[in-house]
């Protein structure tokens, strides 16, 4: 376990001198109180206090990224209600998968603004449902427009994690997501080396792409099984595990400020579901200059360790701060979570803990004197 007093990353290696770290980072918003991507869920998570913000984003027909996290619609709106659209729904293969589904690419934005979002776990988080019809599908131009707005509000600077989903899927059907993206970052004037904005993907090719033409910070996601779609449909055969050796990782540095891990790359578990110990992946990404956001932290039983559950009904809520603890304690530096809340307690009570500061979200100077001690 990493010693949490002493991290073997000093602050200049975190790319990004405003960050404060660890960052609880909301993901997709506050999905665990609001359906997913959406302004509604963004927003709350501000006002809950998280540091940044995550949203996937994939194109529309007619180029415009929007905040969705798959190429299709069925689970997240109320596309098979609109008999306008019936025609749209098909089958393709994304990223080896099959979908019978709509597809993102089909709808004009203005066509996809005439849905409304649904919560996707329906029968985990049934008090979602209560805003199904209400919310519509935001842009990335929306969500970074209410980033600034809250910012100013709140006087202080809410980063944004910008996640690129299925990008050579897209390049294979002529749909370029890097220079919207592009646009989209110097439009807000958040594409500079200070910007509290980073790009994110499983996917090299396109990081690399966004690297070479911006200045943003990059993070590359890693998983615990499997490769990286762009590389197998390239007929490349390395995988997550070839990625996440200390080589792995030193080539990760070359593009990428730091990683997205599977949280039980850190925190392992063994066949029964419990939490086995800690993996090296902190550590080997630290000593690469890499920095280790992980994902995702979820309150409800189905997504925890199994001592951390209250019970085996998997809608019910356990200990989620006592994972976000352990997580702290592995030496990580940021917790991406559907609960910012809760997690945001739980880093409060673990700053508290380690640096003897008092059990609340440390104020802007203590930020600074937690990064001068890291």
């Amino acid at each position: 376990m990493s010693n949490p007093e002493i991290s073997p990353v000093p602050a200049a290696a975190l790319g990004r001198s405003l960050v404060p770290t660890p960052a609880v980072v909301g993901h997709r918003g506050a999905s665990g109180q609001r359906p997913e991507h959406t302004l509604d869920a963004y927003r709350l998570a501000i006002r809950m206090g998280a540091d940044d913000i995550e949203l996937d984003v994939v194109p529309t027909k007619d180029g415009v990224l929007v905040a969705r996290h798959d190429a299709t619609l069925f689970a997240t709106t109320d596309v098979a209600d609109h008999p306008e659209f019936a025609d749209r729904r098909t089958t393709r293969v994304v990223d080896g998968e099959e979908h019978d589904d709509w597809f993102v690419e089909d709808f004009t934005f203005e066509e996809l603004r005439t849905l409304r979002a649904r919560e996707r776990f329906r029968k985990v988080r049934r008090a979602n449902t209560a805003f199904h019809g209400q919310l519509a599908v935001p842009s990335l131009d929306e969500v970074l427009t209410l980033v600034a707005l809250e910012s100013r509000l709140l006087q202080r600077t809410i980063g944004v994690l910008i996640e690129l989903k299925h990008a050579a899927y897209y390049a294979a059907r002529g749909l370029d997501v890097v220079a919207p993206l592009l646009t989209t970052l110097r439009d807000h004037g958040v594409d500079h080396d200070r910007s509290r904005v980073m790009v994110m993907c499983f996917e090299p090719t396109v990081l690399r792409q966004v690297a070479a033409r911006s200045s943003v910070g990059i993070i590359q996601l890693l998983d615990r099984k499997g490769r990286p779609a762009d590389l197998a449909a390239a007929g490349e055969k390395i995988r997550y595990a070839d990625l996440l050796t200390p080589a792995g990782l030193s080539g990760i540095r070359e593009y990428a400020q730091g990683v997205g891990v599977h949280k039980e790359l850190v925190l392992e578990r063994d066949t029964e579901g419990r939490t086995s110990g800690i993996g090296a992946v902190v550590d080997d990404a630290h000593r690469a200059w890499l920095t280790v956001h992980v994902w995702t932290l979820r309150v409800e039983n189905r997504w925890l360790p199994l001592e951390l559950r209250s019970d085996e009904r998997p809608g019910h809520h356990g200990d989620l701060a006592t994972e976000a603890r352990l997580l702290l304690e592995a030496g990580v530096d940021g917790l991406i979570t559907d609960n910012p809340d809760l997690v945001l307690a739980a880093r409060a009570d673990h700053l508290a803990s380690v640096r003897g500061l008092p059990s609340s979200p440390p104020t802007p100077g203590q930020r600074r004197r937690l990064r001068t001690a890291r």
